[in-house]
């Protein structure tokens, strides 16, 4: 969000003659204490964003790193889904490095304190980081697609996923060029650019006023609409086959009537250490990865849905200010301030979340016999700490 000029925010002050003068030295000292003090010092609810801000920051880094580390570690969870997470986690911890410090201060400072070149690397990067989270979630989407409603139609192997997310970065890093072209650093007040970095402001520059609507329409309808309508049609194909009646390989009243082999053996008057039938052992086996399907995708979706979710504030407001050109003219400044620093948050706020979804509802169960692992979570926090 641009930062807007503070009352009285002027260096030079007209005379009569129509030009001019500048202000004595120790004026400008005054203003900038006085801007610091009452204008870009953090105000109580600043924060409480500082601290959530640092919340995201730890669980983020922390929760990625996990879920990265549980798969190296861990030759049996190197699958083709897990190697989409990794990938998706990885962009996470990107956007979290790297572009989430520079966030938070642009957001509590209004100020772009970092210089020309980085104003275009960590846009570039933050958009890089989007492209392949919404691109890793839509290979998700397909793979599951292929896998459970049309198995016979296309195998995945993990060879052609990790040439897949070669392929999502490759395309990522080459889509979002014209971002770091058109962003620029200047400064609202030029006259103390050589004596502060206050005020200064990193946004596009654009040659013509159609261009930014071009883009902006596109970049919404590409990486947030369309994949997500997409991937909405794919999740509801896949929940039909797993939880409808064409469970594919079984049906569902063979499901619901079937029980443990020891259940069987005991009812059958023989004890539980005998061992079921190669038909039982086939079916236990079917069943196993049907429930395991299930809870893969239950996983899945929850983390499109939490995405969603996320970006959408930050996608409609930059719609909104980009194409419609609204908030220009804003008579109530603080509440589209408070609005833009929210949806930043959130941004933030889906890369912590992910790990936890990951954890808590994914298929991994695996149970260390290490003491010091404890018995939950069963997920990648524990295939990661205690493999």
């Amino acid at each position: 969000m641009e930062p807007s000029t503070a009352p009285g925010a002027q260096t030079e002050v007209p005379t009569g003659s129509g030009e001019a003068s500048r202000v004595p030295p120790d004026y400008e000292d005054e203003f900038l204490r006085y801007l610091w003090r009452d204008y870009l010092y953090p105000k109580q609810y600043e924060w409480v964003l500082i601290a959530a801000y640092v919340a995201v920051f730890l669980v983020a880094l922390v929760g990625n790193t996990l879920v990265c580390l549980a798969v190296w570690r861990n030759h049996h969870m190197r699958t083709v889904t897990n190697y989409f997470i990794v990938n998706l986690s990885l962009a996470d911890v990107l956007v979290t490095a790297i572009c989430l410090p520079a966030s938070l201060l642009v957001d509590i400072t209004e100020s772009w304190l970092f210089g020309h070149a980085l104003c275009k690397v960590i846009p570039y990067l933050q958009a890089v980081s989007v492209s392949v989270a919404v691109l890793t979630l839509s290979f998700i989407a397909l793979d599951r697609w292929y896998a459970i409603c049309h198995p016979l139609l296309f195998k995945s192997t993990a060879r052609r996923a990790r040439g897949s997310i070669l392929g999502i970065w490759a395309v990522s890093l080459a889509v979002m060029v014209p971002q770091a072209a058109v962003m620029e650093c200047s400064s609202v007040l030029p006259e103390l650019a050589n004596r502060t970095r206050l005020f200064s402001v990193c946004d596009e520059r654009w040659a013509d006023d159609l261009y930014p609507k071009i883009y902006h329409s596109c970049f919404f309808i590409v990486t947030y609409l369309a994949p997500l309508g997409l991937m909405a049609m794919a999740y509801f194909q896949i929940f039909r086959k797993l939880w409808g009646r064409q469970i594919p390989g079984t049906t569902l009243a063979l499901v619901r009537n079937w029980k443990r082999p020891s259940d069987q053996l005991e009812d059958q008057g023989q004890g539980p250490s005998a061992q079921p039938q190669p038909r039982a052992r086939a079916f236990l086996a079917e069943v196993k990865q049907m429930r395991a399907r299930r809870k893969t995708a239950k996983m899945l979706m929850v983390v499109l849905l939490v995405f969603a979710l996320c970006y959408l504030p930050i996608s409609v407001l930059n719609v909104l200010k980009r194409v419609f050109g609204m908030f220009r003219q804003a008579s109530d400044r603080e509440a589209v301030y408070a609005c833009f620093t929210f949806s930043h948050w959130l941004v933030y706020a889906n890369s912590a979340a992910n790990p936890i979804i990951y954890n808590f509802l994914s298929g991994t169960e695996e149970k260390s016999p290490a003491l010091l692992c404890p018995p939950w979570p069963h997920g990648y926090l524990a295939a990661a700490l205690c493999s």
